[in-house]
């Protein structure tokens, strides 16, 4: 997969970027694991919005990806890469042994005709699905469960990897992304390599009406509102705000939202210093 550039006809096009989609085999996806999605436009159901700059967008359908890859010992065959518009990475079509066809994230490599499985058996090869207790210390890692059966939940968008650094008992020392280190318990199920469309993130989409397709807004900074909307608005001229960076309601900008302290035993190592 690369990056397409543009010339520039136009000051949205001057660096504006795009993949250029060669890893892409078919541009049909199958029609039994597509299902349509209800946009929000990020009201509630009493209709009021609950999450701003979210709204319009291009339509879409939901492809129906299997994060549980709970086949266990039956080989499939890769039939296409295709290209998801609900998420960064790309999603391969697998048709199993019995016939019966799924979607899974596709990992870097992985082209048309390779046969992937999942299971305690299955060879350490991008694509296989193995519990953590059965995969070499060191390998990299994705789409990783939290709870054993439950499907994945970690490491799902493109070009991310995991990488198991230990494992002492029913737990293994995962490093994410991010640089933190967390506790997973090794009945969990995880896919070998790194997620597929490693270049999305040097994407630069050149103008705002690419990210109004992706269905996103436009965000008003708070110094350009009025003093009622937000702590930071107002002021004679261009005022810069007077005081550190905060939400609408106040909120200092960089205080620590985390309420889940059940799971705080299982972090072995933040990602902050």
């Amino acid at each position: 997969m690369g990056i397409r550039k543009f010339n520039p006809t136009s000051p949205g096009r001057r660096f504006q970027t795009a993949s250029d989609y060669k890893d892409i085999t078919s541009d049909e996806p199958r029609k039994g694991l597509m299902k349509p999605v209800k946009k929000t436009g990020g009201r509630n159901s009493f209709g009021r919005v609950t999450s701003w700059q979210k709204g319009g967008g291009n339509k879409r359908m939901l492809r129906v990806v299997d994060f549980k890859r709970d086949k266990i010992g039956v080989p499939a065959t890769v039939k296409s890469i295709e290209y998801d518009p609900n998420r960064s990475a790309r999603i391969a079509l697998i048709n199993y042994k019995d016939g019966e066809y799924r979607y899974i994230i596709a990992p870097e490599g992985l082209s048309v005709g390779d046969v992937v499985m999942s299971g305690p058996s299955a060879e350490i090869k991008p694509g296989n699905a193995l519990p953590i207790r059965e995969i070499p210390l060191g390998a990299m890692i994705h789409n990783i469960e939290i709870n054993p059966g439950a499907g994945a939940k970690l490491i799902r968008s493109a070009g991310g990897a995991a990488q198991i650094v230990a494992r002492e008992g029913d737990y293994a020392q995962v490093k994410m992304p991010s640089g933190e280190v967390r506790l997973i318990r090794t009945t969990c199920m995880a896919t070998i390599g790194q997620v597929s469309n490693v270049q999305h993130e040097n994407i630069s989409y050149g103008k705002a009406g690419r990210k109004r397709y992706l269905g996103k807004r436009p965000h008003v900074r708070g110094v350009a509102m009025n003093p009622i909307d937000h702590p930071l608005g107002g002021g004679e001229g261009k005022a810069s705000g007077g005081r550190p960076a905060c939400t609408p309601w106040g909120v200092p900008e960089g205080i620590k939202t985390r309420q889940n302290k059940r799971t705080d035993k299982f972090i072995v190592k933040r990602r902050s210093k």
